[in-house]
Protein backbone atom coordinates (compact mmCIF):
# COMPACT_ATOMS: atom_id res chain seq x y z
CA UNK A 1 0.00 0.00 0.00
CA UNK A 2 1.32 3.47 -0.85
CA UNK A 3 0.18 6.96 0.02
CA UNK A 4 0.82 10.02 -2.15
CA UNK A 5 1.81 13.31 -0.56
CA UNK A 6 1.62 16.54 -2.54
CA UNK A 7 3.61 19.49 -1.26
CA UNK A 8 4.13 23.12 -2.21
CA UNK A 9 6.87 25.56 -1.21
CA UNK A 10 6.51 29.30 -1.74
CA UNK A 11 8.26 32.48 -0.63
CA UNK A 12 5.23 34.79 -0.57
CA UNK A 13 7.18 38.08 -0.22
CA UNK A 14 5.03 39.13 2.77
CA UNK A 15 1.91 39.02 0.60
CA UNK A 16 3.05 41.65 -1.91
CA UNK A 17 3.57 41.42 -5.62
CA UNK A 18 6.89 42.17 -7.29
CA UNK A 19 8.00 45.71 -6.55
CA UNK A 20 5.59 45.91 -3.58
CA UNK A 21 3.05 47.68 -5.76
CA UNK A 22 0.03 45.67 -4.58
CA UNK A 23 -0.95 43.52 -1.61
CA UNK A 24 -2.07 40.24 -3.21
CA UNK A 25 -2.48 37.82 -0.31
CA UNK A 26 -6.05 36.98 -1.29
CA UNK A 27 -4.95 36.00 -4.81
CA UNK A 28 -2.12 33.95 -3.32
CA UNK A 29 -4.60 32.09 -1.13
CA UNK A 30 -6.70 31.17 -4.17
CA UNK A 31 -3.72 29.96 -6.20
CA UNK A 32 -2.25 27.95 -3.33
CA UNK A 33 -5.63 26.32 -2.65
CA UNK A 34 -6.00 25.41 -6.33
CA UNK A 35 -2.87 23.24 -6.15
CA UNK A 36 -4.58 20.89 -3.69
CA UNK A 37 -1.33 20.43 -1.78
CA UNK A 38 -1.43 18.33 1.37
CA UNK A 39 1.44 20.25 2.99
CA UNK A 40 2.48 23.84 2.24
CA UNK A 41 5.85 25.36 3.18
CA UNK A 42 5.76 29.17 3.32
CA UNK A 43 8.52 31.72 3.77
CA UNK A 44 8.34 35.47 4.43
CA UNK A 45 4.85 35.24 5.86
CA UNK A 46 3.49 37.61 8.48
CA UNK A 47 2.39 36.46 11.89
CA UNK A 48 1.59 39.95 13.17
CA UNK A 49 1.29 42.95 10.87
CA UNK A 50 0.00 46.12 12.51
CA UNK A 51 -1.53 48.46 9.94
CA UNK A 52 -3.66 51.55 10.23
CA UNK A 53 -7.40 51.23 9.56
CA UNK A 54 -6.94 53.19 6.34
CA UNK A 55 -4.27 50.81 5.07
CA UNK A 56 -6.33 47.78 6.08
CA UNK A 57 -9.25 49.04 4.05
CA UNK A 58 -7.10 50.09 1.10
CA UNK A 59 -5.08 46.88 0.82
CA UNK A 60 -7.65 44.43 2.28
CA UNK A 61 -5.33 43.29 5.07
CA UNK A 62 -6.79 40.39 7.04
CA UNK A 63 -7.23 40.87 10.77
CA UNK A 64 -5.91 37.41 11.56
CA UNK A 65 -2.30 36.18 11.22
CA UNK A 66 -1.53 35.66 7.54
CA UNK A 67 -0.69 31.97 7.91
CA UNK A 68 -4.15 31.40 9.44
CA UNK A 69 -5.72 33.40 6.61
CA UNK A 70 -3.98 31.26 3.99
CA UNK A 71 -4.78 28.03 5.83
CA UNK A 72 -8.51 28.89 5.76
CA UNK A 73 -10.54 25.65 5.68
CA UNK A 74 -8.14 23.54 3.61
CA UNK A 75 -5.33 23.10 6.13
CA UNK A 76 -6.70 22.70 9.66
CA UNK A 77 -3.23 22.19 11.11
CA UNK A 78 -0.41 24.73 10.96
CA UNK A 79 2.78 25.84 12.65
CA UNK A 80 4.46 29.23 12.52
CA UNK A 81 7.97 30.27 13.49
CA UNK A 82 8.98 33.92 13.75
CA UNK A 83 12.41 34.80 12.45
CA UNK A 84 12.13 38.59 12.16
CA UNK A 85 10.53 40.81 14.80
CA UNK A 86 10.12 44.56 14.39
CA UNK A 87 8.10 47.43 15.79
CA UNK A 88 4.92 46.76 13.78
CA UNK A 89 4.95 43.01 13.48
CA UNK A 90 6.90 39.92 12.62
CA UNK A 91 7.35 37.46 9.80
CA UNK A 92 8.87 34.03 9.40
CA UNK A 93 8.17 30.52 8.14
CA UNK A 94 4.96 28.50 8.27
CA UNK A 95 3.86 24.96 7.50
CA UNK A 96 0.21 24.30 6.64
CA UNK A 97 -0.99 20.69 6.76
CA UNK A 98 -4.07 18.58 6.16
CA UNK A 99 -2.70 16.17 8.76
CA UNK A 100 -2.06 16.78 12.45
CA UNK A 101 1.28 17.77 13.93
CA UNK A 102 2.74 15.47 16.54
CA UNK A 103 5.13 18.27 17.49
CA UNK A 104 6.85 21.32 16.08
CA UNK A 105 9.73 23.59 17.05
CA UNK A 106 11.25 26.77 15.68
CA UNK A 107 15.06 26.77 15.79
CA UNK A 108 16.92 30.09 15.73
CA UNK A 109 19.84 29.92 13.28
CA UNK A 110 20.59 33.66 13.14
CA UNK A 111 24.22 34.54 12.54
CA UNK A 112 23.91 38.33 12.54
CA UNK A 113 21.51 40.31 14.80
CA UNK A 114 19.95 42.29 11.95
CA UNK A 115 19.26 39.27 9.74
CA UNK A 116 17.21 36.91 11.90
CA UNK A 117 16.64 33.42 10.45
CA UNK A 118 15.09 30.22 11.73
CA UNK A 119 14.27 26.65 10.76
CA UNK A 120 10.74 25.42 11.44
CA UNK A 121 10.70 21.67 12.15
CA UNK A 122 7.30 19.98 12.29
CA UNK A 123 6.56 16.27 12.71
CA UNK A 124 3.31 15.32 10.96
CA UNK A 125 1.33 12.15 11.50
CA UNK A 126 0.38 10.67 8.13
CA UNK A 127 -3.11 9.18 7.65
CA UNK A 128 -3.75 5.44 7.64
CA UNK A 129 -0.17 4.53 8.50
CA UNK A 130 0.29 6.87 11.47
CA UNK A 131 3.89 7.16 10.38
CA UNK A 132 5.71 10.40 11.24
CA UNK A 133 6.84 12.67 8.43
CA UNK A 134 9.50 15.25 9.30
CA UNK A 135 8.93 18.58 7.57
CA UNK A 136 11.48 21.38 7.76
CA UNK A 137 10.74 24.82 6.34
CA UNK A 138 13.83 26.97 5.82
CA UNK A 139 14.78 30.46 4.67
CA UNK A 140 18.55 30.88 4.73
CA UNK A 141 20.58 34.09 4.74
CA UNK A 142 21.79 36.17 1.83
CA UNK A 143 25.49 35.99 2.74
CA UNK A 144 27.56 32.88 2.13
CA UNK A 145 29.00 32.95 5.65
CA UNK A 146 25.44 32.93 7.03
CA UNK A 147 24.34 30.07 4.84
CA UNK A 148 27.38 27.97 5.67
CA UNK A 149 26.72 28.22 9.41
CA UNK A 150 22.97 27.76 8.95
CA UNK A 151 23.47 24.62 6.87
CA UNK A 152 25.71 23.26 9.61
CA UNK A 153 22.95 24.00 12.14
CA UNK A 154 20.41 22.29 9.86
CA UNK A 155 22.66 19.25 9.54
CA UNK A 156 23.09 19.08 13.31
CA UNK A 157 19.33 19.39 13.85
CA UNK A 158 18.60 16.52 11.48
CA UNK A 159 21.32 14.25 12.87
CA UNK A 160 20.03 14.79 16.41
CA UNK A 161 16.26 14.77 15.86
CA UNK A 162 15.39 12.84 12.67
CA UNK A 163 15.85 9.04 12.78
CA UNK A 164 17.32 7.60 9.58
CA UNK A 165 14.30 5.34 9.02
CA UNK A 166 11.71 8.18 9.16
CA UNK A 167 10.81 10.11 5.96
CA UNK A 168 11.70 13.77 5.69
CA UNK A 169 11.08 16.78 3.42
CA UNK A 170 13.06 20.01 3.63
CA UNK A 171 11.68 22.85 1.52
CA UNK A 172 12.08 26.58 1.25
CA UNK A 173 14.24 29.44 0.08
CA UNK A 174 17.90 28.44 0.42
CA UNK A 175 19.32 31.57 -1.28
CA UNK A 176 21.89 29.12 -2.57
CA UNK A 177 22.55 30.42 -6.07
CA UNK A 178 26.12 29.06 -5.89
CA UNK A 179 24.75 25.56 -5.18
CA UNK A 180 26.80 24.83 -2.08
CA UNK A 181 23.95 23.26 -0.10
CA UNK A 182 24.53 19.83 -1.63
CA UNK A 183 27.82 19.50 0.25
CA UNK A 184 25.81 19.32 3.48
CA UNK A 185 22.47 17.92 2.41
CA UNK A 186 23.46 15.29 -0.13
CA UNK A 187 26.84 14.10 1.07
CA UNK A 188 26.33 14.46 4.82
CA UNK A 189 22.64 13.57 5.11
CA UNK A 190 21.91 11.45 2.01
CA UNK A 191 19.18 13.85 0.87
CA UNK A 192 18.12 14.24 -2.75
CA UNK A 193 16.67 17.31 -4.44
CA UNK A 194 13.37 16.69 -6.22
CA UNK A 195 13.96 18.65 -9.43
CA UNK A 196 17.52 17.34 -9.79
CA UNK A 197 16.23 13.78 -9.43
CA UNK A 198 13.35 14.11 -11.91
CA UNK A 199 14.62 16.77 -14.32
CA UNK A 200 18.37 16.73 -13.95
CA UNK A 201 18.78 20.25 -12.55
CA UNK A 202 17.46 22.66 -9.95
CA UNK A 203 14.37 24.71 -10.81
CA UNK A 204 15.01 28.39 -11.50
CA UNK A 205 12.60 30.41 -9.37
CA UNK A 206 13.91 33.96 -8.96
CA UNK A 207 12.98 36.50 -10.13
CA UNK A 208 9.65 35.13 -11.25
CA UNK A 209 9.37 37.33 -14.37
CA UNK A 210 12.76 36.12 -15.70
CA UNK A 211 13.93 33.24 -13.48
CA UNK A 212 17.71 32.95 -13.42
CA UNK A 213 18.53 31.79 -9.89
CA UNK A 214 17.79 28.38 -8.37
CA UNK A 215 17.19 29.49 -4.81
CA UNK A 216 14.05 27.54 -3.87
CA UNK A 217 14.45 23.81 -3.31
CA UNK A 218 12.70 20.61 -2.21
CA UNK A 219 14.97 18.02 -0.57
CA UNK A 220 13.76 14.62 0.62
CA UNK A 221 14.76 11.32 2.18
CA UNK A 222 12.82 8.09 2.66
CA UNK A 223 10.23 8.91 -0.03
CA UNK A 224 9.70 8.06 -3.69
CA UNK A 225 9.50 11.13 -5.98
CA UNK A 226 6.62 11.09 -8.47
CA UNK A 227 6.48 14.48 -10.19
CA UNK A 228 7.40 18.13 -9.84
CA UNK A 229 6.46 21.49 -11.37
CA UNK A 230 7.47 25.13 -11.19
CA UNK A 231 4.54 27.53 -10.81
CA UNK A 232 5.69 30.87 -12.18
CA UNK A 233 3.65 31.61 -15.28
CA UNK A 234 0.11 32.82 -15.88
CA UNK A 235 -1.52 34.24 -12.75
CA UNK A 236 1.45 33.13 -10.59
CA UNK A 237 3.64 35.65 -12.40
CA UNK A 238 1.60 38.51 -10.93
CA UNK A 239 2.11 37.46 -7.33
CA UNK A 240 5.37 37.02 -5.37
CA UNK A 241 8.82 37.71 -6.80
CA UNK A 242 9.51 33.96 -6.38
CA UNK A 243 7.97 31.11 -8.33
CA UNK A 244 6.35 28.37 -6.26
CA UNK A 245 7.48 24.74 -6.47
CA UNK A 246 5.16 21.75 -6.32
CA UNK A 247 6.04 18.10 -5.84
CA UNK A 248 4.44 14.73 -5.23
CA UNK A 249 5.95 11.83 -3.31
CA UNK A 250 4.77 8.33 -2.51
CA UNK A 251 5.33 6.69 0.83
CA UNK A 252 5.67 2.95 0.38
Amino acid sequence: MSHDIQILTYNIHKGYCTGNRRFVLDSMRKRIAETGADIVFLQEIHGTAMKSDAKRRRFSYPDQPHFEYLADEMWPHYAYGRNAIYRKGDHGNAILSRYPFVSWENIDVSVFPRTSRSILHGVIELPDTGQPLHTLCVHLGLLEQERREQLEALTDRINRHVPRDEPMIIAGDFNDWRRRAELHLHKDLNLEELFVTLRGRHARTFPVWAPLLSVDRIYYRGLQPQNCSRLGSGPWRELSDHAALSGTFSLA
